[in-house]
């Protein structure tokens, strides 16, 4: 018997910090609030560059100018909490470090279960639902990233 593979979706995600605060998007669902970087799905015939642009505009209003890649990570939703709903789901993210380049616009938040786009303060990472969770302990107070550039399947 023969299967067909599901389709990889591949994802660039905004790493803005500024003033000591992260750029993240607020969610909820049937737990309460949780956070996640600003970014989304790369579209055929566009760059990784320009999706997280995009993104990162359409969700927050702010223009972030993508530096260089800091994190990869899959995620296979069939081995993690959620994989009741997401069995079916593999998506790869390439986190980008970003330049804040102001505000240009109110945001348009275009996902479910999204309320809203916030700057958290570093300080308070440990103490929020974030996903992908690692995060937490990468990010330093600094707002510096350390760890390898490759997170492997985390949530």
């Amino acid at each position: 018997m023969i299967t067909r593979d599901k389709k990889v979706r591949l994802s660039a995600k905004a790493l803005v910090v500024r003033d000591g605060r992260l750029l993240l998007m607020r969610a909820r669902d049937r737990w309460g609030t949780y956070y996640l970087l600003p970014g989304g799905g790369q579209r055929n015939g566009e760059t990784l560059a320009d999706a997280l642009k995009r993104e990162c505009l359409e969700e927050t209003g702010v223009l972030a100018e993508p530096l260089r890649p800091r994190y990869i990570r899959d995620y296979i939703g069939a081995r993690h909490e959620f994989s009741k709903w997401d069995k079916g789901f593999h998506q790869v993210e390439i986190m980008f470090v970003c330049r804040y380049e102001g505000k240009k616009r109110t945001a348009r938040v275009p996902d479910l279960r999204q309320t809203g786009a916030v700057w958290m303060p570093l300080a308070r990472l440990e103490k929020i639902r974030l996903y992908p969770s690692v995060l937490k302990s990468l990010v330093l107070p600094t707002g510096r990233f350390r760890g390898p550039v490759y997170l492997g399947d985390v949530n």
